[in-house]
């Protein structure tokens, strides 16, 4: 991926790249140079120094994965442009999703990409945000007619768009009505999604959970168990994927409705980060979802069962009463938590002056 970037910013493609802060504090020196001096713009979404040699940016991060080119294909999902997402990396490659976009959406995704961008850029320039989120006058290639679905783009930020994913996923399990498959990486849903998932199972709906048996970091896979007892009770089916560690944020309800994103069902994508979902209405891709889900499950998951969760359940149900309450409540007090405007700062290597490596804009 750095060496196509590189030889695209060669051949004249204009190229920009915004990566999280917190996800992308340990890139090199060289490895930002060499894409700056091809004209690559590179910004980093709120960096922050190690504290301790911890980093301090883990809340409100820059969590979306968008891919958009000339503007008629896009690529969106849960897929970082990271090592442990290449198959040939090892046991610890991450099992992921992502789709390829192409079609009138594009245009909604470049529109929201670039206006992403254009809000970093100094007030005093506000003519010139203007015009690249219109474009700098390019039309983008027009996108293929082909293709039937029915695709929304939606996002979740900390302004007017707090609780769009979550609306759109409330929406879907309310109007399920046969099925439900939920396989996500990150599962420590607030009170109104585990609420809505268990009525589900209840009214008859088969629910089926993929969550992590093999996860990067251990407490999500014990956030994710406090809810087992609960959810079992009510009749939902939870595989634990433990092939290697799930990272992907997927849905089917039904034969129609389908989503791939960014967007954990946890407080911290729900609630803090920056996310962006496809919603897709479509059967055939429902169908390509559910196979790819039912392979997965068949092949490399564990159902977990009463019996075999039963051995340390008594040390976990005061625990599951008071997080699944808690987490009613949990909205409100992020509400509380010390707020702060993200700042995006562009990367440069190397600095002609001997100065670090960031371009601060003008607030």
């Amino acid at each position: 991926m750095h060496r196509e970037l590189i030889a695209a910013a060669r051949r004249g493609v204009h190229v920009e790249i915004t990566v999280d802060g917190y996800g992308s504090a340990d890139l090199t020196p060289g490895f930002i140079a060499a894409m700056t001096e091809v004209g690559i713009c590179l910004r980093m979404f709120d960096p922050r120094a190690k504290l301790f040699g911890m980093r301090t940016n883990l809340f409100r991060r820059l969590h979306r994965k968008i891919v958009v080119v000339d503007g008629a294909r896009a690529f969106l999902g849960g897929i970082n442009f990271s090592a442990d997402h290449l198959g040939d990396f090892g046991p610890t490659a991450k099992q992921d999703y992502s789709v390829e976009v192409i079609g009138p959406v594009t245009r909604d995704i470049q529109r929201f990409a670039l206006a992403s961008i254009a809000a970093t850029e100094p007030s005093r320039l506000w003519w010139r945000r203007r015009h690249r989120v219109l474009g700098n006058g390019r039309q983008p290639t027009q996108p293929s007619a082909e293709g039937s679905a029915r695709v929304l783009f939606v996002t979740r930020d900390n302004r007017s768009h707090t609780n769009d994913i979550e609306e759109q996923y409330l929406e879907a399990i309310r109007r399920a009505r046969r099925r439900l498959v939920i396989a996500n990486a990150y599962f420590f849903p607030g009170y109104r999604l585990l609420r809505e998932i268990r009525r589900a199972a209840r009214r008859g709906v088969e629910v089926e959970l993929i969550l992590q048996g093999q996860p990067d970091m251990p407490i999500a896979k014990f956030g994710a168990r406090l809810f087992y007892e609960y959810l079992l009770k009510d009749g939902v089916l939870i595989h634990e994927y433990c092939d290697r560690p799930l990272h992907g944020k997927v849905a089917l309800a039904d034969d129609e409705w389908a989503t791939v994103g960014s967007s954990n069902l946890d407080p911290l994508s729900l609630s803090l980060n920056l996310e962006a979902n496809l919603i897709v209405r479509d059967r055939a891709f429902n169908r390509e979802l559910s196979d790819r889900l039912e392979r997965l499950r068949r092949h490399h998951c564990r159902l977990m069962t009463k019996e075999r969760i039963a051995r340390d359940t008594w040390w976990r149900m005061p625990l599951a009463f008071l997080a699944y309450h808690a987490l009613s409540h949990f909205p409100a007090w992020v509400g509380w938590l010390p707020a702060h405007s993200p700042r995006v700062e562009i990367l440069q290597y190397p600095r002609p002056d001997g100065g670090d490596n960031l371009h601060r804009p003008s607030p």
